[in-house]
């Protein structure tokens, strides 16, 4: 795809703090689309250079719960048991549904998913819908997400850049509590959702083609992001996720099939696959940095993670064990001998899973293979007076790293939304690296723009506070999830990412929440340099919407070129 000369103009604008004016002539000129939003080019669903969304819908059926039901489902099966005979207290109408969560603590149900493709300024080129169990024609393949599950639909280019992939579960829409089922490979008896459904990877072409992959991992929780690696003639994908649902100790599968996964690429109809046991990837524990070790596969409670220069980067960024902070793969067993360092410059992507020994799987769990990125935080949450909460990250160069950090979700009182305007590193994080120290270094929080702590109004929602939490129905951002970017000649980046939210929902992962934008100088290394930046929104979510995960679309290259 060709693109106009715009930087001088994107100067001059950039100079004058007219960010929403360039982001708005960069749609211009990088979208192949007329003025009704539809595609001039025939040749493929998606345009390279355009952005992909992934957005979920909840169905907003209130037979979806029945008031007084006992959940979770099939939970009088389980050895995990039922909760308060009291049964559910709302039924499946939206957004009253999500107090479920109060009473059932692995409470969700299943939606649909578009990737809405996008101009990068927003204006809405096309949707795809993933095949679903609402689609009669899809009769072979079927995914969906869990709406409430803020962590989820993670998008990902492969490493060739011609795919997009996801993750999400195998199960009908409308199904009830799929994100903390047992997968059926995997069953811990002490989960209370007496239910098992795949998790599964999907891929998806330049010409709108899925390709669906089944996975016992993740089981009692959820598959996050998936990242095909394809460069070498063999389809594997890396994963990342979190596992287990039930009672300490965890059985073999759910440890294996946690955090980081490595997992080959079906090409066989989800009916005919038959997943074998987890095959881990990577992983982490505490005892590397000298502390006492946590819950077996809870350190490895992994949420984004890219490619970059053949290392494989994750992020953790909650849960009580392990540490909330950015992590590596070290394929050359040399890189962190304590726990903490820097990549090799010899380090390739990993071509096998992780070697384990099932002898001693629950007294020492998996071999660590996984660092924490030198500069980053290396404290254990159990220990740490402070944390950081990263989500997404996009390398600039090999000197920059944006990380995105998500806020700590707090709502525990009134004072949620003076809280989350006062989080000093909740936004887009901006790191450079030190060649001499080996080190990185956090330059500057980019928050401006995101007004974190301050309600918004949703059209149709309702207004004054939710009688189930006692707080405002009302959302407010707390800060960003899933990221991407890209780099200009000039050395401006443009970062794209999705927020998070806090309020009084019962589940505040069902706010409907935005996709926001941002320009920065890369070079740049002084918070003074970047405070005229300002984060400029793109899109909204409706009624009964949430926006998940964000990419370029397949087909665009790597390196940046249209």
């Amino acid at each position: 795809m060709q693109r106009r000369n715009l930087r001088p103009m994107v100067r001059t604008l950039m100079s004058a703090g007219c960010t929403s004016f360039v982001l708005f002539t960069l749609a211009s000129a990088s979208a192949h689309a007329d003025s009704s939003g539809h595609d001039q080019d025939n040749n493929g669903h998606f345009k390279p250079g355009l952005l992909v969304i992934s957005r979920s819908v909840y169905d907003n059926v209130s037979s979806n719960v029945q008031v007084g039901s006992i959940l979770p489902p099939n939970c009088a099966s389980t050895q995990g048991g039922c909760s308060a005979s009291t049964g559910a207290p709302a039924d499946g109408t939206y957004p009253y549904v999500w107090n479920n969560d109060g009473y059932d603590a692995s409470f969700g149900i299943t939606s649909r998913i578009f990737l809405d493709q996008i101009t990068p300024g927003g204006t809405l080129v096309s949707t795809l819908e993933v095949p679903n169990s609402l689609q009669k024609s899809f009769a072979h393949d079927q995914l969906v997400t869990s709406f409430s599950s803020k962590s989820e639909l993670a998008l990902h280019l492969s490493t060739d850049g011609q795919y997009l992939t996801f993750m999400g579960y195998v199960a009908p829409v409308n199904t009830l509590d799929a994100s903390n089922s047992n997968t059926p490979g995997a069953v811990d008896p002490t989960n209370p959702v007496g239910q098992n459904f795949y998790r599964a990877v999907a891929r998806v072409d330049r010409n709108g083609h899925f390709r669906f992959t089944e996975t016992n991992a993740y089981s009692g929780n959820n598959g996050r992001s998936a990242i095909l690696n394809n460069s070498n003639g063999h389809d594997i994908v890396y994963t990342s996720g979190n596992a287990g649902n039930g009672a300490n100790p965890q059985p073999d599968g759910v440890i294996l099939g946690a955090g980081a996964q490595f997992i080959d690429a079906s090409t066989h109809h989800e009916a005919q696959q038959n997943p074998g046991t987890p095959a881990p990837l990577a992983s982490f524990s505490v005892t590397q940095l000298g502390a006492k070790a946590d819950k077996i596969g809870k350190d490895d409670n992994f949420r984004g993670m890219t490619v970059f220069n053949n290392v494989l980067y994750f992020t953790k960024g909650s849960g009580s064990n392990g540490v909330n902070t950015v992590y590596f793969v070290d394929t050359t067993g040399s890189a962190c001998p304590n726990g903490v360092g820097v990549p090799s410059p010899k380090a390739t992507l990993p071509t096998t899973p992780l070697a384990y020994n099932a002898a001693t799987l629950q007294t020492s769990g998996l071999p660590n293979n996984m660092c924490i990125l030198a500069g980053f935080p290396s404290t254990p949450n159990k220990s740490a007076t402070t944390l950081s909460y990263p989500f997404g990250l996009w390398f600039a160069d090999a000197n920059t790293l944006y990380v995105a950090d998500e806020g700590d979700g707090y709502t525990g009182g009134a004072d949620l939304y003076t809280h989350a305007a006062a989080q000093p590193q909740a936004g887009l994080q901006k790191w450079t690296y030190n060649t001499g120290t080996k080190t990185w270094t956090l330059a500057y929080t980019l928050q401006t723009g995101l007004n974190l702590g301050t309600q918004y109004t949703i059209p149709g929602y309702p207004t004054g506070s939710n009688t189930a939490t006692g707080l405002p129905w009302a959302p407010a951002t707390d800060g960003l999830r899933n990221l991407t970017g890209h780099v200009d000649s000039d050395g401006t980046a443009t970062i794209w990412a999705v927020t998070s939210t806090i309020s009084g929902n019962g589940d505040v992962g069902a706010d409907p929440n935005k996709v926001v934008a941002i320009r920065d100088i890369v070079k740049n290394t002084a918070a003074a340099g970047a405070a005229q930046e300002k984060f400029v929104t793109l899109r909204s979510a409706g009624y009964a919407e949430v926006l998940r995960g964000v990419s370029f679309a397949p087909g665009t290259d790597l390196n940046g070129r249209f």
